[in-house]
């Protein structure tokens, strides 16, 4: 039995750390996932080939969670290709998009075609297992698997709005070569913010998304010592209509319409940095599609 899924990474327009709302929304950089199953006839517990550049403790789990859910039994064999276009470690949802494509492979391999949220609930139940997520992303997931700005309260895996994305919109991405610091030691100075955190999540309610993105990036600049403010003021003037940083950074995220991305995109500073230029994830095909 074979089983392949496409999923994508995001970028962030609230942050759920502080208080469990966030939103975020999928971009044109996926990753993509085959996953063959077979039984050996054997008692033994289900045996993982994972190509040892493709191990990690979210790889393992989602692929351990997904046969559990929709391959159960013992003598089990799962071997996983995994291909990947999203930076690892950079706040783009690499680890979300991995764990929800892997799960969707294997339940395809079952013969099985699950919602993008029950995929997206497992992966949040993935993320908070291996330890990459302090509240699993929920939205993170749901982003990489259907369009729009997805938002969720993660503290209760719960879908609460979706806003569409105006399709002469695009992305600007700034991507330093640094990355993040594991997100479950920072949590705690994420909840010290909850005043500001709850004032986007009211600007996201009332579908204001812009105005969002600006106040959860202030509150991510303080937590973690950005300097993007000057950065994100030249691609405002140069036609940007809402920028942030996106997951815990140290990616800074700007959306133009499609005119303008060329001078966002030269506002970005030439350090060393990848400067990516992005669609919105295209779901044309079906959530999911390879």
């Amino acid at each position: 039995m074979n089983g392949r899924a496409r999923a994508f990474g995001a970028i962030t327009i609230a942050n759920a750390l502080p208080m469990g709302v966030g939103c975020a929304a999928g971009v044109g950089l996926s990753v993509r996932a085959s996953v063959s199953v077979t039984t050996e006839g054997s008692r033994r517990s289900p045996r993982l080939e994972i190509p040892l550049k493709c191990r990690s403790p979210v790889v393992e789990e989602a692929l351990r969670a997904g046969l559990a859910r929709y391959s159960p039994g013992s003598g089990v064999v799962a071997r996983l290709s995994l291909r990947s276009e999203i930076p690892i470690g950079r706040g783009l949802k690499s680890s979300s998009a991995v764990s929800s494509a892997i799960l969707l492979a294997v339940a395809r391999a079952a013969g099985r075609e699950p919602t993008t949220l029950e995929i997206g609930r497992g992966s949040a139940v993935v993320g908070r297992r291996s330890g990459v997520s302090a509240t699993g992303a929920l939205d993170d997931a749901l982003a990489g698997l259907e369009p729009g700005f997805v938002v969720t309260d993660n503290s209760r895996d719960r879908l609460l709005d979706r806003l569409d994305v105006d399709p002469e919109l695009g992305v600007v991405l700034y991507v330093p070569s640094h990355r993040h610091p594991p997100v479950p030691t920072i949590a705690r100075a994420f909840r010290e913010e909850r005043p500001a955190a709850e004032r986007a999540a009211r600007a996201l309610l009332d579908g204001e998304w812009p105005r969002a993105m600006e106040l959860n990036t202030e509150l991510v600049e303080r937590v973690m010592g950005y300097r993007y403010r000057r950065l994100r003021d030249r691609m405002h003037e140069r036609g940007a209509v809402a920028s942030g940083v996106s997951g815990v950074g140290p990616t800074l995220a700007a959306i133009a319409p499609r005119s303008k991305l060329s001078n966002v995109m030269n506002a970005l500073p030439a350090d060393g940095g990848r400067r990516l230029l992005v669609p919105f994830a295209d779901f044309s095909r079906g959530g999911g599609s390879p």
